[in-house]
Formats: structure tokens, C-alpha cells, sequence
């Protein structure tokens, strides 16, 4: 009996000592978790830039890899690929620019024609105000004085302290951007010879296959899809006669990138256009409506049938990813969300997914 006993204690210890142990595991987890998103926090005038380089170096790899085929070294590569891309993001401030600096002198009349649409429903706010009252006086309170404080620090102070912030990030986001490309297969090269297991170097050589395929196709069909819609929203609102049509045309395109954010931002956009440009609240809504119309279409239709055979994302998972990182990294982190969510698709498929099963899956 004595014995039973003893077996039943020991058992007992052993388990107990066995989920603290597990208990341990998780809390370490967990703390290199929560550093881990402090340090990406602490640090994203530095490591966004570098990150949205990594990304961005991965969808120019395959243009990389064509112009060394013509016997140029990585280096003069990743240098014109760094000029390509900077020339085309330097056209397209150009293309912005005019027409926006027009658009921001109608900001004071956008403003006045909503102060103008809000006034049907000045006596709904009167009535909110006077019912707030009435709880403050039943509650026994006294409405207090709403106090303004003005900020002494005008845009131009704000301009020279953030110049300098923003020249800097450009320069760390150019900088990665052609060492990423130029030394991409000698860091593969050095990563595979940390492997020792010629196994192991087989599934590591094939998890960075699938992730710059993966990455870089859903980047360039997305780009050719946002193209698209951009040319289509640009066509329709010149047919309904909206100013500047081809300007929110690609506006509408490059907010296109950041999922569910972007086309809810462009809407709110599209909305001043109309305020500006209209007084009738159908017309008001119409280019909105247009656009809404557009990115439906694409979103439920087009876009799922380019990319939804080659990649399928819980967008559940998605809507966190996007969250996520524009909390943490704001437009910067919007953009590289979903590739994000790409490389850890791939690294999972491969660490808990059987071969067969990958084949079977849709991926890039």
C-alpha cells in the first residue's frame, strides 16, 4: 500500500514538474513575443524601410534575374533595377503632382460645402447636446467648458523636424534595396551552408523558392490588377464628367494596394470630390459609388480569379495582418501585410504540411 502510494506521488510530481516545465516554455515564448514587437516598434524608423526593401527586392528578384542572364554581374543588376524602380515612383509624384496642388486649394470650399451637408442635422446634435445637459444636471453636475488648446508649432516646424526623419529612411529603404539585390544569392548561399543535412539544406533551398514566387507573383498581379482598376476608374469618372479623372484613377490603383483600408480611404476621398464639385447629394455620392461599384467587382470577381487559383488566405488572417501592421509600421507596414502573411503561408506549408498536400494547394 505504501508502495501504491509512493508510485502515486512520484507520478503526481512528475506531472506537476512536467506542466510547469511546459508552463515555462510558453512564458519564455510568450516575453521574446512581446520583445520582439517592442524592438520592431522601438525600431521602425530603421527596420520598416528595410523590411518594405526586402519585399520590394523580391519582387524585382525575377527582373534581376533576367538582366543577369545577358552576363551583367548581380551588382550593375541590382543598380538598374534600383533606377527602374526609382524612376517609376519618381513619374508617378509627376503625374500627381499637378493636378493634387490644384485640388488642395479647393480644401476650404470641400470643408464649407460638408459644414453646409451637416446642417440638416443641426437639430439632431442640438438635440443630443440639450439630453447630455439633462443627465449632467440629474446627476447633480455642472457642464463644464470645453478648453482649446492651441499648438504653438506651425506645419513648417513640423516639415524641418520630420525632413530630415524621412530623407534618412529614404536613404536606409535605397541602400537595402540594392544590397538585397545584388547579394540575394550569396545570402541564400550562406544561409543553406548553416544547414547540415543535406535534407535539410533540400527543404530550406525550397522554402526560399516558394516564398520569392509567391511574394513576387502576388506582388505583379496585383500591380497589373491595380493598373487595370486605376484605367477603368479613370475612364468611367471621365465619362460622368468628374474633374481630374485620371488623377483618382491612380490614386485609386495605388490605394488599392492596402486591402479593405485603401478602397474605404479612397471612398472618403472620392466623397470630397463630390463636395467639391456638387451640391445634390445623388451627385454627391455618385463618383464614390462609381468607384465602390469598380472595386467590388474586382475584389469579388477579378482578383480571386487571378490569384485566388495560386493563393487561398483566410481573410480573417488577412484583416489581422493588415491591423497589425499599420499599428505597428502605419502605410509602410499596410504594404508588405499580406506578403508577410505569404512567407509565413509558405514556411507553414512546408514545416507542418505533408509534400502531397503542398502539391494540391494553390500557391505562387
Amino acid at each position: 500500500m505504501q508502495n501504491a502510494d509512493d508510485i502515486y506521488e512520484k507520478k503526481a510530481a512528475n506531472a506537476i514538474e512536467k506542466n510547469l516545465q511546459i508552463a515555462a516554455n510558453v512564458s519564455v515564448v510568450v516575453i521574446g513575443l512581446f520583445a520582439c514587437l517592442v524592438a520592431l516598434h522601438l525600431g521602425k524608423t530603421i527596420i520598416a524601410p528595410i523590411a518594405l526593401a526586402i519585399v520590394i527586392g523580391i519582387m524585382f528578384g525575377p527582373i534581376a534575374d533576367r538582366i543577369e542572364k545577358s552576363k551583367i554581374r548581380p551588382s550593375v543588376s541590382a543598380m538598374l533595377v534600383v533606377a527602374l524602380f526609382a524612376g517609376l515612383i519618381l513619374a508617378s509624384f509627376a503625374a500627381f503632382a499637378v493636378p493634387m496642388s490644384s485640388w488642395m486649394d479647393r480644401v476650404p470650399r470641400i470643408w464649407n460645402q460638408f459644414q453646409i451637408s451637416l446642417a440638416d442635422w443641426k437639430g439632431v446634435f442640438e438635440t443630443v447636446g440639450s439630453f447630455q445637459q439633462e443627465l449632467q444636471k440629474m446627476a447633480g453636475g455642472e457642464a463644464t467648458a470645453m478648453k482649446v488648446e492651441v499648438d504653438e508649432s506651425g506645419p513648417f516646424e513640423e516639415a524641418a523636424f520630420l525632413a530630415p526623419i524621412i530623407l534618412g529612411q529614404i536613404a536606409i529603404f535605397l541602400a537595402s534595396f540594392y544590397f538585397f539585390v545584388a547579394t540575394r544569392h550569396d545570402l541564400r548561399l550562406l544561409i543553406l551552408k548553416l544547414c547540415v543535412r543535406r535534407k535539410t539544406r533540400w527543404h530550406v533551398a525550397r522554402i526560399f523558392k516558394d516564398v520569392e514566387d509567391s511574394v513576387s507573383g502576388y506582388l505583379i498581379s496585383i500591380t497589373y490588377i491595380n493598373l487595370g482598376m486605376g484605367i477603368t476608374v479613370s475612364l468611367l469618372f471621365w465619362l460622368i464628367g468628374v474633374p481630374s479623372p485620371f488623377l483618382w484613377g491612380m490614386l485609386a490603383g495605388v490605394l488599392n494596394y492596402v486591402v479593405y483600408i485603401g478602397p474605404a480611404v479612397m471612398s472618403v476621398i472620392l466623397i470630397g470630390v463630390g463636395l467639391a464639385t456638387h451640391t445634390e447629394t445623388l451627385a454627391i455620392l455618385t463618383p464614390a459609388a462609381v468607384f465602390l461599384g469598380v472595386n467590388f467587382l474586382e475584389a469579388q470577381f477579378i482578383t480571386p480569379t487571378i490569384i485566388g487559383r495560386r493563393t487561398t488566405m483566410n481573410p480573417f488572417f488577412v484583416f489581422l495582418s493588415l491591423v497589425f501592421w499599420i499599428w505597428l509600421w502605419g502605410p509602410a507596414g499596410g504594404f508588405i501585410a499580406i506578403p508577410s502573411l505569404l512567407i509565413i503561408n509558405v514556411i507553414y506549408l512546408h514545416m507542418f504540411v505533408a509534400p502531397q498536400q503542398r502539391r494540391q494547394r494553390a500557391r505562387f
